[in-house]
């Protein structure tokens, strides 16, 4: 089993930072904070993604943040600058702090200065690369940001940027092996639980990826649910009639009762199905919105083709954006975390040998060449920015930062803010209090992504099944078999007795309350926080043996490390027309005053896009690099 962190942020909370708090001037927080980034130094020489265990904002990340917000702590700015001045820092080294160190240096010259501040020990926020050693071969994963989605419809300045780091989004055609689960008849399957079902039960998974069509093939399955009996009917009819359910209204009452009514709620009130059935289909779409059916619109499920809106004959709808027409394959084995490494190459060359996608993913990145003292480009981990403010007239800008328990202080005639939104007005006190509630509108959506290395992945094929959907899930809501991508050296294991990963999902929600999905990611957050790594592994191993047994999984002879990429401030916030006027998106809403230039000081991450994709990050780089160009 992977190895398990012996000190978790909860049992700081519970007893060794109070302790050290106690009759001392601190705040439980500061001590926290004081003590844990020091774990930078722990981590000196290490190599990230092969780290187990506790990953993603790992201990030593988020501390001094927490310390910030939460007790108001303050570090003292030193009095003399201790770094020499740059012409950009990029607070944020994830893929938008990446692609605007990189724009600014385009334009600017490969003489500019440029410092790039991160508060993780890897760069790439949640674009992050997990490396397993099973049975002498190596497996790579991704935490974090998962794939290029739909590069056909990316701006002409993200698809050049794509280009420049030697990214052809075509070559996954090749490399992304789309014909392997059907070639060996692997379906997906949904598993219930002995907690929530009553009993442990794989089965074929007729909402999504179900081949069989006529009604009996449909009826056959469901009629094996652990469902009662009228529950198991009316999923059929619900799943075999393509009748309007709102035939007395005209097109747009339908438009409208469906964005006011959720999905869930749709079910019981229009097709008048059992309590078990909303409950059914309810954490399906976790994944993509970060809450369940509870939380969002009929309108969403129409969009997305759910069972009881498909004979709606609404039609298309305006102002919609265009659908997927590209296949989701647009994926390294490390998921973003190639995009992140492609532009690290272009920025520090020397730390990434190599020159061509292919070589990229097998390359070892030499973390020592990040911050090289004569490097006009540097890449400073482990170090959390706390004060951000113009200087000497508004002609530049200082920025603070913690770095193993000591503040520095640079100064930069430009500063892109590519961090966490809502860190922005903590850490930046000229923000006006009309950006700070704009900003203030949205939350990150919590996600867990958990890699787990297996030895083989003989159950998925003797079962039949290669992606697994849980319902009301006490940890994973879906699992499966990692994406069949296979580029230059590193190839993907066709042989069902290689070595493997497994990945999860999980994202903390609280359903069926009547919270909107900001607040349920506020909670969901929480709880998150309050988890310790021996709750994933517990959890992890109870489902997978729960629902692999029956072909001959036994979690303690095949699980050979996890990873557990928590990720509390994980996707950018997206408007949902539940929730959010239905005239919000990536062009309109308070994210648009909320990213509002402050003189030398623009702000560049998703959360500023309210877009959660790789494009949205890369625009948000583009606008913010040529504020502070015109600004020169």
């Amino acid at each position: 089993m992977a190895d398990e962190l012996k000190i978790s942020r909860r049992d700081f909370l519970n007893g060794i930072a109070l302790g050290v708090a106690a009759g001392s001037a601190l705040s439980p927080l500061e001590a926290i904070a004081r003590s844990l980034t020091a774990e930078g130094k722990n981590l000196a020489g290490s190599y990230p993604p092969a780290l187990t265990g506790m990953r993603g904002n790992h201990p030593g990340s988020f501390e001094v943040a927490h310390a910030l917000t939460w007790a108001g702590t303050k570090w003292p700015s030193p009095e003399r600058q201790t770094d020499r001045t740059y012409d950009l820092v990029v607070v944020g080294g994830g893929i938008s702090g990446l692609s605007a160190a990189f724009l600014y240096r385009q334009q600017a010259g490969r003489d500019a200065r440029i410092l790039v501040l991160d508060n993780h020990d890897d760069f790439g926020g949640h674009a992050k690369r997990n490396e397993f050693e099973v049975d002498g071969r190596t497996l790579i994963g991704y935490g974090g940001s998962q794939s290029i989605d739909t590069p056909g419809h990316y701006s002409a300045q993200a698809k050049k940027l794509l280009q420049d780091i030697a990214i052809d989004t075509d070559r996954f055609y090749d490399y992304f092996d789309q014909q392997l689960f059907r070639k060996r008849e692997l379906g997906r399957a949904i598993w219930f639980s002995k907690e929530a079902y009553g009993e442990d039960l794989l089965a074929p998974n007729v909402m999504r990826g179900y081949d069989g069509d006529a009604v009996e093939d449909v009826a056959a399955v469901v009629n094996s649910y652990p469902l009662t009996e009228p529950a198991r009917q009316a999923l059929i009819h619900l799943m075999t009639d393509q009748g309007d359910l709102l035939s007395s209204l005209s097109r747009e009452a339908k438009i409208e009762l469906l964005r006011g009514t959720s999905y869930s709620d749709y079910l019981r009130r229009h097709a008048n199905v059992p309590e078990e059935i909303p409950e059914l289909f309810r954490d399906a779409i976790n994944g993509l919105w970060g809450v369940g059916w509870d939380a969002l619109s009929a309108l969403e499920g129409y969009r997305q083709g759910m069972p009881g809106t498909q004979g709606l004959d609404i039609g298309e709808l305006e102002n919609e954006p265009p659908g997927r027409d590209e296949p989701y394959i647009f994926h390294f084995p490390d998921g973003n975390a190639g995009l992140a490494r492609a532009l690290v190459r272009r920025l520090l060359p020397g730390a990434v040998p190599g020159g061509s996608m292919e070589d990229l993913v097998t390359a070892r990145l030499d973390y020592a060449r990040l911050d090289q003292p004569r490097a006009n480009t540097r890449i400073r981990l482990n170090s959390t920015a706390v004060d951000v403010r113009h200087v000497d007239g508004g002609q530049a800008v200082d920025v603070a930062y913690v770095r193993n328990s000591e503040a520095y202080r640079v100064r930069a005639k430009h500063v892109i803010l590519g961090c966490y939104n809502n860190m922005v007005p903590h850490i930046c006190s000229e923000v006006p209090k009309a950006q700070r509630e704009a900003i203030a509108y949205a939350t990150k959506v919590p996600l867990v992504y958990l890699s787990i290395a297996v030895r083989n992945w003989r159950a998925f094929d003797r079962l039949k099944v290669h992606g697994v959907y849980v319902p009301k899930a006490e940890l994973m809501h879906s699992f499966g078999l990692d994406f069949p991508v296979s580029i230059g050296d590193y190839k993907y294991s066709l042989d069902p007795d290689g070595p493997a990963i497994i990945h999860g999902s999980f994202v903390p929600t609280a359903p069926d309350r009547g919270l909107t999905a900001r607040e349920q990611h506020v909670a969901g957050r929480r709880r998150l926080f309050e988890m310790s790594f021996e709750d994933f592994e517990r959890g992890i191993v109870r489902q997978l043996n729960g629902a692999l047994a029956g072909g001959g999984f036994d979690a303690g002879r095949d699980i050979a490390a996890i990873t557990v990429n928590r990720w509390p401030h994980g996707y950018a916030y997206e408007y949902n027309d539940y929730a959010d006027p239905a005239d919000w998106g990536p062009d309109k809403g308070p994210h648009i005053r909320g990213r509002a230039q402050i003189g030398r000081i623009s702000i560049a991450n998703s959360d500023a896009s309210a877009y959660a994709y790789v494009d949205g990050a890369i625009d948000a780089a583009v606008r913010a690099v040529n504020e502070q160009l015109a600004n020169a």
